[in-house]
C-alpha cells in the first residue's frame, strides 16, 4: 500500500473520529425534551389538615404629645397584658409581641391635616395549643381589659405540621404526577423512563380565620369576638401539594 494511500486513510479516520465526538458531545449539550420523546405532567395532592393553634391578634395603640409618652403609655399597657395572660397559665414562648411603631399622628379637620400628637401601636399575637383551646375567651377578656384592639383570630397550622402535611402532600403529588404519565405512556404504546425534570409549584395553606376585628368600640368587639369562638373547635381544612414532572418515554 502506498504512502499516499496510508494517509488518505489515516486523514479519513481522523475525520470520522472526530464525526463521532462531535456527534456525542452534541447529544450531552442537546436539550432533553429532544434526546426522545418526552411528557410532561402535573401532580396534586388534597390532604385534609386538622389544625393544632388558634392564634388571636391583638393591637394595642396609645396616644400621646410626644413619642417617648406614647411609648411608654403603650409599654405599660403591654406589661399590663402580658401579666394577665401569664396568670391565665400562658408561657411567655406563647405570647408574640411585633411591629412596634411610633408615628406622627393626625386627623382630616377643616380641609387640612392637623396634628394630634404621637400614637404608638404594638401588635401581640397569642399562641393557643390544642390543649388551650378553650382559654381563648379568657384570652380575649384579658385583652379587652388591656384596652387592646382584636385585628383577627385564626386556626392555624404549627410548623411541624406544616412541615408534615407538605411533605406528604409533595409525596401524594409525585404519585399522582407518575400515576398519568404511565396512562399517557401505555396509551402511546411506550414506557415510562427517566425523569428529565421535575419542580414543585405549590404548596397550598393558609390559616383559618375565625374572627376579624370590626373597628367597632372595645368592648363591643371583645363581646362579638367570645361569642364567635364560644365551643370553638377547630374543623378539618383542605391543603394542596403540585409538582411538575417531565419523564422521558421509551
Amino acid at each position: 500500500m502506498g504512502d499516499a494511500v496510508k494517509i488518505t486513510l489515516i486523514i479519513v479516520g481522523g475525520i470520522l473520529l472526530l464525526a463521532l465526538l462531535g456527534g456525542f458531545m452534541m447529544y450531552q449539550i442537546m436539550p432533553d425534551e429532544l434526546k426522545g420523546t418526552t411528557v410532561n405532567v402535573e401532580g396534586s395532592s388534597n390532604i385534609k389538615a386538622t389544625p393544632d393553634l388558634v392564634k388571636v391578634y391583638f393591637n394595642m395603640e396609645t396616644n400621646a404629645s410626644t413619642s417617648s409618652e406614647a411609648t411608654s403609655l403603650n409599654a405599660e399597657q403591654v406589661d399590663e397584658m402580658l401579666t394577665a395572660l401569664v396568670k391565665l397559665g400562658l408561657e411567655r414562648k406563647d405570647i408574640q409581641t411585633t411591629n412596634f411603631n411610633v408615628y406622627q399622628w393626625q386627623q382630616w379637620e377643616n380641609n387640612r391635616y392637623v396634628d394630634k400628637g404621637y400614637k404608638a401601636s404594638h401588635q401581640i399575637i397569642v399562641e393557643l395549643g390544642a390543649d388551650k383551646f378553650s382559654l381563648v375567651g379568657d384570652v380575649i377578656d384579658a385583652g379587652a381589659d388591656a384596652e387592646a384592639m382584636i385585628s383577627y383570630i385564626n386556626f392555624e397550622l404549627s410548623t411541624a405540621k406544616q412541615n408534615e402535611y407538605k411533605a406528604q402532600a409533595f409525596k401524594e403529588a409525585s404519585q399522582d404526577a407518575r400515576v398519568k404519565a404511565e396512562s399517557i405512556a401505555e396509551g402511546l404504546g411506550k414506557n415510562v423512563g427517566d425523569i428529565v425534570s421535575v419542580s414543585t409549584q405549590n404548596f397550598g395553606y393558609n390559616p383559618w380565620q375565625v374572627y376579624y376585628g370590626k373597628g367597632v368600640s372595645l368592648m363591643e368587639d371583645a363581646a362579638m369576638a367570645r361569642e364567635a369562638t364560644t365551643n370553638i373547635q377547630p374543623s378539618t381544612q383542605e391543603v394542596t401539594g403540585y409538582v411538575s414532572v417531565t419523564y422521558r418515554l421509551k
